[in-house]
């Protein structure tokens, strides 16, 4: 099931109830959006599937101070939305988010990225099936990837998992932004959003793989 085809199946499914869907305000250009001053701050890169979900849940770290949904690790120079959602670019959807490293560490950010992320499914994330929604980390320094992959061992030695982790750690390359309908979506489009991922069973199972530790608050 694809994104579009798990919003479908959702708003097909409240419309016996007679649900009314309200129109949702739209998004601000980014030119209008409030800058976010780049001093001090450092860059992370993280594929987990819809960006829309990625977005939402990074959003919610505190010294996280900007998101920027878009895609990363094709070859196909500053692709569409469209040109990605085929499949053919190599591109995987991706979170981009500058962060205060005063506030939040590189290595807090890589287990909250676990605990967000099917890690055990390589084919794509939820309902979203594609190497346009693999998970992957993107680092972007050697510092970076020596924690990456240090965080990804010491989750396989857990023995939480009986299957390998799935998530790929791979160098960060040319990060295009999303079309600007895509950025804060769970925000301007909150109904469509919520049905989306409901439908698409994230939170259920992120759940079922971290049981207690999972963190299905209302995203």
């Amino acid at each position: 099931m694809t994104r579009i085809a798990a919003l479908l199946v959702a708003l097909v499914a409240i419309a016996g109830g007679a649900v009314l869907l309200v129109a949702e305000p739209a998004q601000k250009p980014k030119e209008e959006m409030a800058a976010v001053p780049q001093e001090g701050l450092e860059t992370a890169t993280f594929a987990s599937g819809c960006f829309w979900c990625t977005e939402s849940d990074f959003d919610k770290v505190d010294g996280v101070k900007e998101t920027i949904s878009g895609f990363m690790g094709g070859k196909t120079k500053s692709p569409t939305y469209e040109q990605v959602s085929m499949g053919n670019t190599g591109h995987a959807e991706s979170l981009q988010l500058k962060y205060d490293p005063k506030v939040v560490s590189y290595a807090k950010l890589l287990d909250y990225y676990w605990h967000h992320t099917d890690v055990l499914d390589g084919g794509g994330q939820f309902c979203d099936r594609g190497s346009q929604y693999r998970p992957v980390i993107f680092v972007a320094t050697p510092e970076q990837r020596k924690a990456a992959e240090a965080s990804k061992a010491a989750l396989e030695k857990s023995g939480r998992f009986d299957q390998p982790i799935a998530v790929e750690i791979a160098d960060a390359g040319p990060f295009t932004p999303a079309e600007d309908y895509h950025q804060n979506y769970y925000k301007t489009h909150p109904v469509r959003y919520g049905y989306y991922r409901h439908a698409c069973g994230r939170d259920a199972r992120i759940k079922q793989l971290w049981g207690d530790e999972a963190d299905t608050a209302t995203h």
